[in-house]
């Protein structure tokens, strides 16, 4: 029998290896194998080379694995940067959010990344980016939605014969 190959393999390593990464349980599977590889005779190097990792890498999880068992394993909390605003803060942005910018102080009528940046600015003394602000929008459940312009006096028989669609 043939063996299998895969085309274009040299890609789809990447694709898995990113796919391990991507959650903390696949995480979690891809140390359990290569501690499991160490266990069955093979060498760091041999197993990071395998997995594709660093052989310090897996050195390292041998030795976590030796002192703490399974729980060495896991996903350890990372650090990351702190946040700029507090839940306190965000609970009051939340809040005025629910109403207009003119009721906040501000010049217009709807809320964008923009307004909310400025908002934030002027009562907190944070600067954030309007990228940000938009992201916040999104985090609290807001969703953006932009007002189509409407002419009052219009001829419904004219916006009909204007419509792309209509039958002439």
């Amino acid at each position: 029998m043939r063996p299998l190959g895969i085309a274009d393999s040299a890609t789809i390593v990447l694709g898995l290896q990113d796919e391990i990464r991507r959650s903390e349980e696949s995480r979690y599977d891809h140390r359990l194998h290569g501690v499991l590889l160490v266990a069955q005779g093979m060498t760091c190097p041999e197993v990071a080379k395998l997995l594709g990792d660093a052989p310090r890498t897996v050195e390292y999880w041998v030795h976590e694995f030796e002192e703490m068992g399974l729980a060495g394993l896991l996903e350890g909390e990372r650090s990351g940067r702190p946040r700029r605003l507090s839940a306190q803060q965000l609970q009051e942005i939340n809040a005025v959010l629910r109403h207009m910018p003119r009721e906040a102080g501000l010049g217009s009528n709807l809320w964008d990344g923009k307004t909310l940046a400025a908002w934030i600015e002027r009562e907190y003394r944070i600067d954030l980016g309007v990228r940000q602000c938009q992201r916040l929008f999104r985090q609290l459940g807001f969703r953006l939605r932009k007002p189509r312009p409407s002419i009052a006096q219009a001829d419904p028989a004219r916006q009909k014969e204007h419509k792309k669609n209509s039958k002439r």
